[in-house]
């Protein structure tokens, strides 16, 4: 069967080339309905199918992005994702998902991927090992935006949340319920991700705000398998926590697996805040006060930042700003 191509369609609509070309880039804001129309037919009767790799080639631009997740098991990074693949769906552009499991090599191999699959810009939820191959990218003038971290010495576009503020307003539940004794179990701090190490320095500060002591025994970090231990160990203490806030959902799902099993009762034996509004915490019993990220507004501005980058061909370094979103507590039964 022959080829067919933008030239057959525009005979058989009896435009241009160039009008065909137009309404394939959705730029008709000036083209009448008629003109659309007859497009439009010609198309379906030719059942005619753009050649995007030879549209790639001659505009220089793939239509495609690329993000780098640290852990696609969140939930936060789950939403964010879907905000920014609904951007991106709006704009024509494509994107490709990638999970680094925090780790450097793999997140540098993934970048390095998709700088061969020629995507277009790319957004990373970045681990702070590859400080040198960033600021590469940012030489070379490509599109790069940061989501949930920031790394020193990077100077790059990044969407984060308030995370201080996160933990001040957990904090400030607990206080307002009574609680005294309040602990927090936080993810492993050896990579020193700055949203882990603004939330701990966030739960000193709201500590001291409140004019509470801060109890070293009452804050824990580690992989995630050290949580229930990390947990079990601050409630065997002579003067156990009356309140504990996880770090993350992922160090919630521990905190609860162990108070399941140990038969504790939440929020009378301890009561519970999380950072992150997990799916469930509605239906869990009792129903989980959480702190929510907005995180469809940071996926979405994360997206918009790249986008603007990509069409306007702006460098990361020409004018780099922190985007920081802020919490909301979601009051439920278990604090």
């Amino acid at each position: 069967m022959a080829v067919i191509t933008m030239a057959d369609v525009a005979k058989r609509a009896g435009v241009s080339k160039s009008t065909v070309s137009q309404y394939l880039n959705k730029r008709f804001d000036y083209m009448g309905e008629k003109t659309k129309k007859r497009i439009e037919q010609a198309i379906e009767e030719l059942d005619y199918s753009p050649n995007f790799v030879a549209r790639s080639l001659r505009q220089k631009k793939t239509m495609t992005i690329g993000v780098i997740v640290a852990n696609i098991l969140h939930d936060f990074s789950t939403q964010v994702i879907r905000a920014i693949e609904d951007a991106c769906h709006e704009q024509d552009f494509h994107v490709i998902v990638c999970n680094a499991d925090d780790e450097p090599v793999k997140e540098r191999r993934y970048i390095e991927m998709l700088r061969a699959k020629q995507v277009d810009g790319i957004i990373v939820f970045p681990t702070s090992a590859n400080v040198t191959l960033y600021n590469d990218l940012l030489r070379e003038g490509y599109p790069l935006v940061f989501v949930d971290r920031m790394v020193s010495k990077v100077n790059v576009n990044a969407v984060i949340s308030d995370n201080e503020e996160t933990v001040r307003l957990a904090v400030g539940e607990f206080v307002a319920k009574g609680y005294e004794r309040i602990a927090m179990v936080l993810p492993s701090l050896e990579q020193q991700l700055s949203p882990r190490v603004e939330r701990m320095e966030g739960y000193k500060k709201a500590l001291a705000e409140y004019g509470l002591p801060y109890c070293p025994s009452y804050l824990a970090s580690g992989e995630i398998e050290y949580v229930q231990p990390a947990f079990a160990k601050m409630i065997a203490l002579e003067s156990p926590p009356q309140a504990l806030l996880a770090g993350n959902d992922l160090v919630l799902f521990e905190v609860l697996e162990y108070a399941k099993r140990e038969q504790m009762r939440i929020p009378e034996d301890i009561a519970i805040i999380g950072i992150d509004d997990v799916s469930f915490a509605n239906f869990y019993n009792p129903s989980l006060t959480t702190v929510a990220q907005p995180t469809f507004e940071m996926g979405k501005k994360a997206a918009e930042l790249l986008l603007k980058q990509i069409k306007n061909g702006e460098s990361s370094q020409e004018e780099p700003c922190v985007h920081r979103f802020q919490p909301t507590l979601k009051r439920r039964s278990s604090s």
